[in-house]
């Protein structure tokens, strides 16, 4: 393929750099559909005429349709950039990228996304997008599938197509919720996953950050006994990984334990465990779901974490637990790799 790809670049030396510029199009549409001309060209830093030629080329091709609200991608046009992005992020070294990063984490499967979450919504979107992408390649028949909370998971279950699986699967909550918006949280993710892929889901009905008192009282209870054996039986989870003081602020946690983290040099969030920049836990939550030492029976554990600023919490999680997918963007990936050299 590569020696293809230098004999077309010395005999049609603009078609690379064509193939990029729709094949950038079609990524755009694909994660702000449905979406104007207008937007489109503002978001492609480029001209509403030039664009119209290359929109009228990609309608011709069957890769777009447009209606009244946007454009948006057809079946076709959404397997395309599918199966264009392994190349694409090849062209752009990307995959070197992925290799340095899960040689230096110990992660065996590292996937990348061009840009930066911090920067550019659209980052997020591709983030969970290829998420997305990986959960539906490894699903088997009857899999449960376990999720925590948060802004990038919330995304995945928005970009995951909705799709008919010749079997059943189960997506329940990993843990309970975090008291935030209730679109955010486990449970919400989780029924809207479960809708996606077709299947079923179960909820935990539970606060995240439980008193001593409340946590014991709970995990006696026969009904939450019920459902924590159900979600330990999870064959993939799929978490976010945190920044440990934003996730102090977001839970409304005490000032004496938001204290005990600083002294303590906490630097990330996962599960309800809190990891200084070594990876050793330095504070853990009072929460129902799956614990760390739950993971150990579990067969793929996902991370999915973006942006310069979760360089040191994604090194950190990896470094404490073990994790063999994280999907992350090339801004996240350059800092860890600054970070270690």
């Amino acid at each position: 393929m590569k020696d293809l790809i230098a004999i077309q670049q010395k005999l049609v030396p603009d078609l690379l750099a064509q193939m990029k510029k729709r094949y950038q199009i079609l990524q755009q549409i694909y994660f702000a559909q449905p979406i104007g001309r207008r937007s489109l060209a503002q978001n492609l830093n480029t001209t509403e005429r030039i664009l119209r030629t290359e929109v009228e080329f990609l309608k011709e091709q069957g890769l777009v349709f447009v209606e009244n609200i946007g454009m948006r991608l057809t079946e076709e046009g959404r397997q395309l950039i599918e199966e264009l992005d392994t190349f694409m992020r090849d062209t752009e070294g990307i995959l070197a990228l992925e290799g340095r990063l899960a040689q230096i984490l110990g992660i065996p499967i590292v996937h990348i996304v061009p840009g930066n979450t911090d920067e550019d919504a659209l980052t997020k979107r591709a983030l969970a997008a290829a998420a997305a992408r990986f959960i539906r390649k490894v699903l088997q028949p009857g899999d449960v599938i376990a999720v925590t909370g948060g802004t990038t998971i919330a995304a995945i279950a928005e970009m995951m197509p909705s799709i008919h699986l010749p079997f059943t699967v189960e997506v329940v909550p990993a843990r309970g919720g975090i008291g935030e918006n209730v679109e955010f949280q486990a449970n919400t993710i989780a029924s809207r996953l479960a809708q996606k892929l077709g299947g079923t889901y179960r909820m935990l009905h539970a606060p995240d950050n439980l008193s001593e008192e409340a946590y014991h009282s709970l995990l006696a209870d026969p009904s939450v006994q019920e459902s924590l054996a159900h979600i330990r039986q999870a064959r993939l989870v799929v978490h976010g990984i945190g920044q440990a003081m934003v996730m102090a602020e977001r839970r409304n946690t005490s000032e004496d334990v938001k204290r005990l983290l600083r002294e303590n040099g906490a630097v990330a969030e996962a599960f309800g465990y809190y990891f200084n920049a070594d990876g050793s836990i330095v504070y853990a939550m009072n929460s129902l779901g799956l614990r760390l030492g739950d993971l150990e029976s579990v067969e793929t554990i996902i991370g999915v974490a973006g942006g310069e600023s979760k360089a040191e919490a994604v090194f950190s999680v990896a470094k404490g637990t073990r994790q063999d997918v994280l999907i992350t963007d090339e801004a996240c990936a350059k800092r860890i790799l600054a970070i270690c050299s």
